[in-house]
């Protein structure tokens, strides 16, 4: 799905996130082969049409976004948002300004996906952290919704420890999109880290109801769940981790504190006589 190259450019890297994401959400080479001949059909300036539209995997659904509009990935129908602010503007008389105000926001669009990419390429390459921040914070500010700028800014913020601005960055990108699992994943990280546990699993959980398979998420909840003491919930995440990501190295430590649970379990369980219907002991 991804054509062959010596090197590869970071618009390269949204491509592959964006099949890492639909594989981890179990749909299948067929669909997505299908979703890139509809988005060649409405793209065909584009020679990879994946790196300049986000899918977004609802249910049974797949939808697609790119300059402002929103398409069904299968069938290539357009998909309207008919709320209230919607509706009014469609009904609207058109202004004669409106292909301005529209050139305008594809314009910041555009722009603000530079200036991601650019802390990308700083980041990627260990340049300077004031840098990566600067190209972020533009990015925020050519387009309020830019949720993974907002993601990598927290990040950054949360390495220099700096919680209370992490904080904020990370619950603007859930704001902007609740449905965005790293957004979640990263709030729940800090809370963590801020031994605030009962917010950490609440976002923990989040990031797993939008992505059962995030595997990260069910190793740092079920490292959660150990450290209070709630063994079979650990024991279920640890399992379900290491059914993830079965060879890393970090699966290692997995397979090794789901091992030391199990065993104190058994241990446990030996201090306690069992009684049987029908008998004394």
């Amino acid at each position: 799905m991804v054509e062959p190259r010596k090197t590869y450019a970071f618009r390269d890297l949204v491509t592959l996130r964006t099949l890492e994401s639909l594989r981890a959400k179990k749909v299948s080479p067929k669909t997505i082969h299908r979703i890139i001949e509809v988005l060649h059909g409405k793209l065909r300036r584009v020679k990879d049409p994946l790196s300049a539209a986000k899918i977004f995997h609802e249910g049974k659904k797949l939808r697609a976004e790119f300059e402002g509009q929103t398409i069904d990935a299968l069938s290539g129908q357009i998909l309207f948002n008919f709320d209230n602010s919607e509706v009014k503007r469609l009904v609207a008389f058109p202004r004669e300004d409106g292909k301005a105000a529209r050139h305008k926001q594809q314009t910041q669009m555009a722009e603000s996906e530079f200036w991601f990419q650019k802390g990308l390429e700083v980041e990627h390459r260990a340049g300077p952290v004031s840098e990566a921040m600067s190209a972020y914070e533009k990015a925020i500010e050519l387009n309020p919704s830019a949720v993974a700028s907002m993601v990598n800014l927290g990040t950054i913020l949360f390495h220099q420890r700096k919680w209370q601005k992490a904080e904020a960055q990370y619950k603007k990108a859930v704001e902007v999109d609740p449905h965005y699992a790293l957004a979640q994943f990263n709030l729940a990280n800090l809370y963590d880290e801020r031994s605030d546990r009962k917010q950490a699993e609440e976002h923990y959980l989040v990031a797993l109801k939008i992505n059962p398979q995030y595997g990260d998420a069910h190793y740092n909840l079920a490292l959660l769940y150990q450290g209070e003491g709630a063994t079979l919930k650990a024991i279920s995440h640890w399992k379900t981790y290491l059914k993830l990501d079965p060879q890393s190295d970090w699966s290692k430590v997995a397979r090794r504190e789901l091992d030391k649970l199990k065993r104190t379990m058994a241990d446990q369980g030996s201090r306690f006589k069992v009684h049987y219907a029908g008998g004394s002991d």
